[in-house]
């Protein structure tokens, strides 16, 4: 009798186990991101339900690699983060590297293993004009677009902040226009996020005659809330009044430099307005360096694992306010 009663137990030890795997299974395949489309001037998931993309960048990952891992991304995904930006400098000057594709690639997987959406960023920046570096930005865009086509986390920006004698019409537009061709031979839905002029903030310029014809695009609006106040915001609801989808793609509570003093009454301002037009926004950056917009203390070496307390005065802020 006992002999039958153990063999039962067992037994069903067995089908409660193979039921919480099955049930482990369906979790984790309903932690994975929901594709996404652009409906308007917002971002909504495959049940037409609007997304608010909150986010965290990293640095120039020639410079700060070592915070491109899982464990970085999962301490910023507890704090709220739902999206990682992964910024690649364009520039040789700036540290490109095609050997760098592979860092890239282990951030993507890190976020995806984690349920997380991942902006994949040019970030143009010292080269100012997109054209610059075009030849190069064919090649990282065909090599990701084709890498990745179908995978319903990824999100391309195709110049992180066009600057200098630069125009939309003249410039920025026939870039993005060849450049979303190009993703679009492979990636026919991810979201394509197009920066605008004067370090990403004319988006009220870019309103007046955004890029036609093509689906799933958004306009990138950068801020740093001590230098940027109302004058950008106005921006803001001048392009948003008129249809225009835009994304915060990178933003920070200090000064332009990101560096300087923090000015959370502007910073608070700016995160009433983003929440009541629902407009995902990105923070910058994932280091330790000894500036104000790093979001880790410049004394905390640590890599992974991160705690609020880790955390620099803008980071602690930003993960409370955003």
């Amino acid at each position: 009798m006992k002999k039958k009663i153990i063999l039962f137990s067992v037994f069903t030890a067995m089908i409660l186990t193979g039921a919480l795997g099955i049930r482990a299974a369906v979790s984790q395949a309903a932690a994975k991101p929901s594709p996404l489309r652009v409906k308007g001037t917002r971002i909504v998931n495959a049940s037409g339900k609007t997304i608010t993309l909150k986010g965290v960048s990293t640095h120039g990952i020639a410079w700060y690699p070592q915070y491109v891992n899982k464990s970085c991304f999962q301490s910023f995904k507890k704090m709220g983060a739902n999206t990682v930006r992964l910024a690649f400098y364009s520039d040789d000057a700036a540290g490109y590297s095609k050997s760098l594709y592979k860092k890239v690639e282990e951030g993507i997987q890190a976020a995806t293993d984690l349920g997380m959406y991942v902006v994949i960023d040019w970030h143009i920046l010292s080269d100012g004009n997109p054209k610059t570096n075009q030849k190069k930005a064919k090649e990282f865009f065909t090599h990701f677009s084709k890498k990745y086509a179908g995978q319903t986390n990824i999100l391309y920006e195709i110049c992180n902040e066009p600057n200098g004698n630069v125009t939309w019409q003249k410039d920025i537009k026939p870039y993005a226009s060849k450049m979303i061709s190009l993703i679009r031979k492979y990636d026919k839905k991810a979201i394509i996020i197009v920066g605008t002029p004067t370090w990403s903030q004319d988006v009220d310029i870019v309103a007046q005659n955004p890029i036609k014809n093509q689906k799933n695009i958004m306009y990138a609006l950068h801020f740093y809330a001590a230098t940027h106040k109302d004058w950008i915001r106005d921006k803001l609801k001048k392009a948003n009044q008129s249809g225009l989808p835009i994304l915060v793609t990178e933003f920070s509570i200090c000064d332009a430099s990101g560096n300087g003093a923090l000015d959370t009454k502007e910073a608070g301002k700016w995160m009433k307005l983003l929440k009541k037009y629902k407009i995902g926004r990105i923070a910058w950056n994932i280091s330790n360096k000894n500036e104000t917009s790093a979001l880790i203390k410049s004394s905390c070496q640590k890599t992974g694992n991160i705690k609020k307390g880790d955390l620099s005065k803008s980071g602690k802020w930003i993960m409370k306010n955003w």
